[in-house]
């Protein structure tokens, strides 16, 4: 069980999965609304409300925002079930992502541009903790995540199911807006600072890369994620 200390993710969850939330601390005497309507929303679903001084969630999280909620926490997916309901699938493998804020913002971002799902190694690899919820803003409770033994393996039975396979590192000639992803796409995504690994490199069918124009000599993981998502995005809807 873990602890969400954030009000949009805690009123996300309490629309869409009251059952996962255990108790609730509310921050006693504050005149904040939006703490009121967490408050009414969890009394309609049965759960446990507190009331506690400031200086009691302080010690807890200093962080909160006036409420706490201890949470179990959400069930991954397999690979076959993330397939199952996408006809055209799309999909973002992350090989290797560390960083709990990272992955927290690949997944806000890609439950905006309609991915199916997020496969993840189950080592070297962030789970699915307290800060990546919180960072997705409730996006995670609506997407499907798979961890798998082996990647590369993974890619291997995708590029079977015809699923083209798109990696995404500087230094390519092919832009990421010159691939053509209205067919069934998986976007490959290599970790903070080392990039794809050679052997998930070469299980790719292409490689694309975003210009850097700056002083800059790469994206963090997560702005380049949303970059080329919303390619796919764009090309998939015509625009």
């Amino acid at each position: 069980m873990y602890r969400i200390i954030r009000i949009n993710p805690i009123m996300e969850l309490l629309t869409s999965s009251p059952q996962r939330i255990s108790r609730l601390t509310i921050q006693k005497d504050s005149d904040n609304r939006r703490l009121q309507e967490v408050v009414a929303l969890a009394r309609n679903h049965r759960i446990a409300v507190t009331y506690a001084p400031r200086k009691t969630l302080d010690r807890m999280d200093r962080h909160h925002q006036g409420v706490i909620a201890w949470v179990t926490p959400k069930g991954t997916s397999s690979v076959s079930q993330i397939l199952a309901d996408s006809q055209r699938p799309f999909l973002v493998l992350l090989d290797g992502v560390e960083d709990p804020q990272n992955l927290g913002a690949i997944i806000r971002s890609a439950e905006g541009a309609g991915v199916d799902g997020i496969i993840l190694p189950e080592r070297r690899a962030v789970g699915l903790t307290d800060t990546v919820f919180s960072v997705s803003a409730g996006a995670l409770e609506h997407m499907g995540v798979a961890q798998v033994k082996n990647l590369a393996r993974t890619m291997d039975e995708l590029r079977k199911k015809d699923i083209w396979l798109v990696g995404a590192e500087g230094g390519s000639d092919l832009a990421w807006c010159d691939f053509d992803y209205t067919a069934p796409v998986g976007l490959v995504l290599g970790s903070e600072g080392k990039g794809l690994r050679p052997l998930i490199k070469e299980k790719c069918d292409a490689i694309v890369s975003i210009p850097l124009l700056g002083k800059i000599t790469s994206l963090n993981v997560a702005a380049a994620a949303a970059v080329i998502m919303y390619e796919v995005v764009r090309q998939r809807r015509g625009l």
